[in-house]
């Protein structure tokens, strides 16, 4: 995983502007959602790609830890898949025109549903009770990308926390969008995973500053534990 410090700035600008560390460790587990992004062969197996994000692989107990935590406490878990297909050339022609040709065609037939660089990485710990969406664009929230919003909003789900990667690109895409639409978002900082750590660093510190909030995984079940005894509690 990655060696990360939220720099002071971020921290202070935070402090100035919320007046306290973490607006979101109030979250209801019962309204919050695990959105795990783009942890599939065709980001994490060298067999599959020619760019492995190589710290992924170290992410995923932490991402099976929220999961499991999540579930437990009356949470959802989400996972996306990153998709291509015949349309993707035409409506989503600029992105692929920046590509080499060889790593365009390699993009299209990794990520083609069905392919085995599609595939959810096999130490994932998914259950039947999760929700699986493909996104057809890095964010998974923008429009024409999936229809992870109006889950989410049937669901009646608040808080999203998410994980994957690359941080920088479809993981802080997303979270952006998320933020943008309304839903209280947190970037799990041990879930996430980049190329580089100052890639993972600057991203982080950039969401945290403006966007919403960033904890690390044991930060994250340590609030939904107590936030689901206080929910029960309440109930008696």
């Amino acid at each position: 995983m990655h060696d990360f410090t939220m720099p002071q700035w971020a921290i202070d600008r935070v402090l100035q502007r919320r007046g306290k560390l973490h607006v979101h460790d109030d979250m209801d587990p019962r309204r919050t959602a695990l959105i795990v992004v783009d942890l599939q062969n065709g980001f994490m197996v060298p067999e599959h790609t020619s760019m492995p994000v190589q710290t992924a692989i170290g992410t995923v107990p932490n991402v099976n830890r929220l999961a499991a935590t999540l579930r437990e406490t009356g949470g959802k878990v989400f996972w996306i898949q990153n998709t291509t297909n015949e349309a993707s050339l035409t409506e989503w022609s600029n992105w692929f025109a920046m590509s080499r040709p060889e790593l365009l065609q390699e993009r299209l037939a990794c990520f083609q549903a069905g392919a085995p660089g599609h595939a959810l990485y096999p130490a994932l710990e998914v259950k039947p009770e999760d929700d699986i969406v493909y996104k057809y664009r890095f964010s998974a929230f923008i429009q024409g990308s999936s229809d992870l919003p109006q889950r989410l909003r049937d669901g009646g789900f608040e808080y999203v926390l998410i994980v994957g990667t690359v941080t920088n690109v479809c993981c802080e895409s997303s979270a952006r969008d998320a933020m943008m639409l309304n839903f209280k978002t947190v970037m799990v900082s041990d879930g996430n995973s980049a190329h580089s750590d100052a890639e993972h660093t600057a991203t982080l510190a950039a969401f945290y500053a403006v966007f919403g909030d960033v904890m690390d995984t044991d930060m994250v079940i340590a609030s939904l534990r107590k936030n689901a005894a206080r929910v029960v509690a309440a109930a008696d």
